[in-house]
């Protein structure tokens, strides 16, 4: 997918929402023995509305919203509600493994969407000063739900974002060019594409080695 910016216009990346998932919330969860995973909610509906908040806090009704997977859960009805809460024209999603209505298209679900892919390389330009005749910027992604060892263009340092692992913000930035966009990672916001610049231009070309999965023990 090629992108160009229109000016003001700014990409945004978030993923694992799980709008309504009651085991993943504290207040709610049956999960036991796994009280480190959950969110520390004092109901579902808080931690539904602090999801909600921050992407409308954060995402401007014209900007592009990259959603990595995991949309919602507890009923079908749940991923209309939560796209219709988000001011957002723009969501792309990239498909979790828990999206299966979305994937199966149940009642053209997909629609609601401006995208719905499994994977996606996404290019992207921008004027970084739209007054002056100076050349676009441009920078390359992959985005998948599943972390990956190694990508297309890893080589050239096209970055890989992902989710899927709800890694903690101490361990979301991999060895190389990717990182964990999930909110269990980023203080339950989405983060902008400046902000996923900034960190990998300080990090190395580097195969990855993978993290833990969410359901093992993390320290």
């Amino acid at each position: 997918m090629k992108i160009k910016l229109n000016p003001g216009q700014r990409i945004w990346f978030t993923s694992d929402t799980h709008y309504d998932h009651k085991n993943i919330c504290a207040a709610t969860t049956s999960w036991v023995g796994a009280e480190n995973l959950t969110r520390k909610f004092s109901s579902l509906e808080r931690m539904n509305d602090e999801l909600v908040f921050w992407i409308n806090q954060r995402v401007g009704q014209d900007d592009i919203l990259f959603h990595l997977g995991d949309w919602s859960f507890n009923g079908f009805e749940n991923i209309r509600k939560f796209r219709e809460r988000i001011i957002c024209k723009n969501v792309h999603l990239i498909l979790g493994n828990h999206d299966h209505h979305i994937e199966r298209n149940k009642d053209n679900i997909q629609s609601i969407f401006s995208s719905v892919n499994q994977y996606l390389s996404l290019d992207v330009r921008w004027r970084p000063n739209p007054s002056k005749l100076i050349a676009d910027s441009h920078t390359r992604f992959v985005l998948f739900h599943y972390p990956i060892a190694s990508w297309n263009g890893m080589s050239d340092g096209v970055i890989q974002l992902h989710g899927h692992v709800h890694l903690p913000p101490h361990q979301r930035v991999a060895d190389g060019k990717a990182m964990d966009v999930g909110v269990d990672g980023n203080n339950m916001e989405p983060i902008s594409m400046e902000e996923v610049l900034k960190i990998m231009s300080k990090q190395p070309i580097a195969k990855l080695t993978l993290p833990k999965d969410h359901h093992e023990k993390r320290i």
